[in-house]
């Protein structure tokens, strides 16, 4: 086996095209993995973690790359993260002020997407398109404007009365979709909730735009072929995962073995061998 990259696993960066295009980087070293398609892969742990924040050397991974320290004291380990509508700083308990400011009292966008069916979803401006991307989405489509997380997070909980918030990622992996019209489901949606969305209107004036506009964003994946059956690698149970690189979707490189979710991996030192 032919190692050619190690260091700590980072989130693929990925960008638009047709297919989606993706960067897996590990430490300094960054590779394209859709050069490895139909290629034996190796991906060996090298029993360290260091925390993302603090560089601290930890024995579990927290939230995706963390310390329990860490884990414990970032507001971007909060559980306002997950539940935007606790907003802690908005009720004056945010565990980093400046960090809330920088990051949750910002422009947020409300979407719809089609990843195995219809979800609601939230992300930051700046996160267009790229959330939609790594959540392995097909197709998404914004469609709220508003000032805060805190606000996205309140239309989301309204939203969820008729339509999912949560992507079934094994059917995710398995390519299973579904033919949605985006423009017609938001409009739907848009009808069910007029009288709530009347009222938050009138609470919040000037902090929520409807985005009637709005184009539809569709995602291609590169692949080979697709798993017919779901089965996940752990890193924290076996060093070693290999198998032939079939397809990447999502934040997953997807084996004929099975399939490993890199930004969960955040963190962890690893080496990348290729036959």
């Amino acid at each position: 086996m032919n190692y050619i990259a190690s260091g700590r696993l980072t989130k693929m960066a990925v960008k638009q095209g047709s297919p989606v295009s993706y960067s897996l980087k590990l430490g300094d070293d960054a590779c394209n993995p859709a050069d490895f398609l139909g290629k034996k892969i190796t991906l060996r742990s090298n029993g360290e973690i260091k925390c993302l924040a603090c560089q601290a050397k930890t024995k579990k991974s927290f939230n995706q790359g963390y310390c329990y320290r860490c884990f414990t004291k970032l507001a971007q380990c909060d559980r306002c993260i997950m539940s935007p509508e606790l907003c802690h700083y908005r009720q004056g308990t945010c565990r980093e002020p400046e960090w809330g400011e920088a990051n949750c009292m910002q422009e947020h966008i409300v979407y719809l997407a089609n990843s195995t069916g219809l979800k609601v979803g939230i992300t930051r401006h700046n996160q267009v398109p790229t959330r939609w991307m790594d959540q392995g989405a097909i197709a998404a489509l914004p469609i709220f404007s508003v000032k805060s997380r805190y606000l996205s997070g309140l239309i989301e909980v309204m939203l969820k009365e008729w339509v999912a918030d949560k992507t079934n990622w094994r059917k995710m992996l398995k390519h299973e979709v579904v033919d949605l019209d985006l423009v017609a489901e938001r409009d739907r949606l848009l009808d069910l909730a007029h009288e709530k969305l009347k009222l938050l209107y009138a609470n919040h004036p000037d902090a929520i735009t409807p985005l009637n506009n709005e184009e539809v964003w569709t995602f291609e994946y590169p692949h080979l072929s697709w798993p017919e059956k779901i089965k996940t690698f752990n890193l924290d149970k076996q060093e070693e995962v290999e198998g032939t690189l079939i397809a990447i979707k999502g934040q997953y490189l997807i084996l004929d073995t099975g399939c490993l979710n890199i930004r969960k991996f955040t963190s962890y030192d690893v080496s990348l061998g290729v036959e």
